[in-house]
């Protein structure tokens, strides 16, 4: 039915995230598809790089590869995994890997809402309002 899933992590709140995995997982051993799991590390404005070590983003961007990396070897052996680290908003990242690598279904995982998130969390309502694919959000 789907040819690639596209699952963006929050590598930060995984408890969360694994609800979204399992669901992939699922379809994508069901379809014999492949998956592609995304992190996005947001980039640090000018004002707030000065804060860190000048290589903070590369690192930050070899431990989110590694963390997927190991994630992907723990919740989906067998299956044709592609992991990927983007850089920036987080909404805009997943819908232009979206388009790149041409996934039709993204499966990612809402927190449950704040009063003034009302039904999703903002990225996952921008996700689902601006993708060109199916989206399938699980809620915790």
């Amino acid at each position: 039915m789907f040819t690639k899933i596209l699952v963006p992590v929050d590598l930060d709140d995984l408890d969360h995230q694994l609800r979204a995995i399992a669901a992939a997982r699922t379809i994508a051993v069901a379809d014999k598809r492949p998956l592609a799991l995304l992190s996005v590390v947001q980039r640090l404005g000018n004002y707030a790089s000065t804060f860190f070590p000048k290589d903070f983003e590369r690192r930050a961007s070899a431990d989110a590869l590694q963390r997927l990396q190991t994630l992907a070897e723990r919740e989906l052996t067998g299956l044709s995994v592609e992991t990927i680290v983007a850089h920036g908003a987080i909404y805009d990242e997943i819908l232009s890997t979206q388009q790149r690598i041409g996934a039709d279904l993204i499966v990612m995982a809402s927190h449950r809402p704040e009063l003034q998130d009302y039904l999703l969390g903002p990225n996952a309502a921008r996700v689902v309002r601006h993708a060109p694919c199916s989206v399938m959000v699980i809620r915790d």
